[in-house]
């Protein structure tokens, strides 16, 4: 478990318990949520690598190096999974800015967020 688990961390988590291998992921879940030693679980965007014939599609966002990951990944948009914190094995980086507001506008457009 990360002590300071942070929202916009991207991190390596097993998404199911069944899961044998740990998978990116974007914590979603608000700093304070994640700091909170009351709540147990955290938000969080499940990311695969993206392969070279691949297309990207439109509830799908790239991350690379600029965000901690070795290889160009997709975070699907499509569901949120809700983990334990005792399941966040490490930390790789941190979205940049510009990915935090695309990860945004691909969401809202994902769920249909209308304001």
């Amino acid at each position: 478990m990360i002590a300071d688990l942070r929202q916009w961390d991207v991190v390596r988590v097993r998404i199911r318990p069944t899961d044998q291998d740990l998978h990116p992921a974007v914590v979603l879940s608000r700093t304070a949520v994640c700091a909170d030693a009351r709540k147990q679980t955290v938000n969080v965007l499940f990311g695969t690598t993206k392969r070279p014939a691949g297309e990207i599609s439109p509830t799908d966002v790239a991350l690379n190096s600029a965000d901690g990951l070795e290889r160009l990944t997709l975070i699907n948009c499509d569901h949120i999974y809700t983990v334990r914190k005792d399941t966040v094995d490490s930390r790789l980086g941190s979205v940049s800015y510009e990915r935090r507001r695309a990860l945004c506008r691909t969401l809202a457009r994902a769920f249909a967020f209308v304001a």
